[in-house]
């Protein structure tokens, strides 16, 4: 039982030591291991045993975090729901993972009620309240055992559903807490999703598994991020690049002067994070963002250590804690440092497989490592850089273009706050470049003045072809832009 053994022993070790906070409740960790074990007997009640699919559809609160360690006590395998996906969608999810149950809270109930049967759910209430639970039935959890299926956010077609044993899902921690320093002292802030793995791994479990203090918000907001991060003092916040763009808006609209120079660390991962948004946060919050590399297969893999300047201008920085990397060409061989190829990862949270589907596990490990579809380099002394998608690499006429470089370019420009660019179908050229901008507040992009601006930067076969300014990009569930959601759009007003 590795994760419920540390969280029994951080409850008799340190039982009032503060583990959670959302809103007015809280618990402490000798609470936490309670709840975790008293949860654990009423799901061993209501038939979820070792093995055992459990689903739970909740928004952010401290239950999911209750319900993940209740899972790991009976040596069940836990499936958290993203709260936005519609019923037909969570249907998908419960019967391809084959859950014994849906665990909902009351803001989900009329979601879970449309997706499944009266008898294959329970309302949250029914694990929190009422008469004392049947005492726990301790059963002998192996270390391989599955304990987690992440089903990935994909905008359009079947979601992946990633298995991880609790070992991987411990090593993973393990590691992220030696890469960030991460300790009993750190306030950890949770703004993402707790369906994901980033909101509830990355960020929440590995802060409590340092033993850390760990404040889950309901939802993101710009605002109540800022005032909570002051309100809280935190030392550690996790993002991706839209999260931070959208603290920084609000703060220019507003003219706010927050200050979070008292935190440890910025976290940014999840889609690569512009240059321009990150020198214009550090100026107006004095503080900067570390970027960080990781995928829901594996992780961590590269980024920053706790106690190391940061990297090189473009890089992202070195290996992660026990990650082992590898740069291939496009017949698998290994490339050498400065030339650009496909990451292949491996580390000790590396998946276990896709849950039933063998061919897309085949394809996506190779010897052990995972082939991330991601492009990059490595320079002399072990910095990355990551240089775009395989399946994102725009060619236009033969030459490809990557989206990040030409993205970062229109966000030089003084009127742009946000920029996506995709590749769009062209008759002469196989594809031409496409932007999407949005424009900092008070301000209208210019289309012929972002072209002559784009111009003077990039080599002209990278220059889009058409710039289209929205009110806001828009977003997949986790926060990443919405790529696909640009191409439907483009080839709706395609003139």
């Amino acid at each position: 039982m590795i994760i419920a053994d540390h969280l029994a022993r951080q409850g008799l070790l340190h039982p009032r030591r503060r583990a959670l906070r959302h809103g007015d409740a809280a618990l402490d960790y000798g609470r936490l291991a309670i709840e975790a074990r008293r949860v654990g007997a009423r799901l061993q009640a209501l038939g979820v045993s070792r093995r055992t699919p459990l689903a739970m559809l909740c928004e952010n609160r401290l239950d999911v975090m209750v319900g993940y360690y209740a899972t790991a006590a009976i040596g069940a395998v836990f499936v958290p729901i993203n709260p936005s996906l519609s019923p037909p969608e969570v249907a998908y999810i419960v019967e391809h993972c084959e859950a014994r149950l849906l665990v909902h809270d009351d803001a989900m109930a009329a979601t879970a009620g449309a997706a499944v049967a009266a008898a294959q759910r329970a309302p949250l209430a029914a694990l929190l309240d009422g008469e004392e639970a049947p005492p726990l039935e301790v059963p002998a959890i192996a270390a391989d055992d599955d304990f987690l299926i992440i089903y990935t956010s994909g905008t359009t077609g079947t979601p992946k559903a990633v298995v991880f044993s609790q070992r991987a899902e411990f090593a993973g921690n393990a590691a992220l807490i030696e890469m960030w320093g991460i300790t009993n002292a750190d306030v950890t802030l949770v703004a993402l999703p707790l369906g994901f793995l980033y909101g509830l791994s990355t960020a929440a479990a590995a802060g409590l598994q340092a033993g850390g203090e760990v404040v889950v918000l309901r939802r993101f907001h710009p605002r109540e991020v800022l005032e909570a991060l002051v309100a809280h003092r935190a030392s550690v916040f996790h993002g991706v690049p839209t999260m931070f763009s959208m603290m920084l808006d609000y703060a220019e609209q507003n003219r706010l002067d927050v200050d979070l120079s008292f935190m440890r660390l910025l976290i940014c991962a999840g889609a690569p994070l512009p240059k321009e948004l990150k020198t214009r946060f550090a100026a107006l919050f004095r503080k900067p963002i570390d970027d960080y590399y990781a995928l829901t297969e594996v992780r961590p893999v590269f980024g920053r250590r706790w106690n190391e300047p940061a990297p090189p201008p473009g890089a992202i920085g070195r290996a992660a804690p026990g990650a082992e990397i590898r740069i291939v060409g496009p017949d698998g061989q290994d490339l050498p440092a400065g030339a650009q190829g496909e990451l292949l990862v491996r580390a000790g949270s590396t998946l276990s497989r896709y849950h039933r589907n063998e061919a897309l596990t085949a394809s996506a490990l190779t010897d052990g490592f995972f082939r991330t579809g991601d492009l990059g380099t490595r320079d002399a002394d072990g910095f990355y850089v990551l240089t775009g998608r395989i399946k994102d690499i725009i060619i236009r006429g033969g030459a490809n273009i990557a989206p990040a470089e030409v993205e970062e370019a229109i966000l030089r420009h003084a009127s742009v706050q946000a920029a996506a660019v995709i590749g769009v179908p062209d008759t002469r050229y196989g594809e031409i470049v496409v932007a999407f901008v949005v424009g900092r507040a008070g301000q209208a992009p210019d289309a012929a003045a972002l072209e002559a601006h784009c111009r003077g930067m990039l080599a002209e076969f990278k220059v889009p072809a058409r710039f289209t300014a929205l009110d806001a990009l828009p977003q997949g569930s986790t926060g990443k832009v919405d790529k696909k959601a640009l191409l439907r759009l483009w080839t709706e007003q395609r003139p």
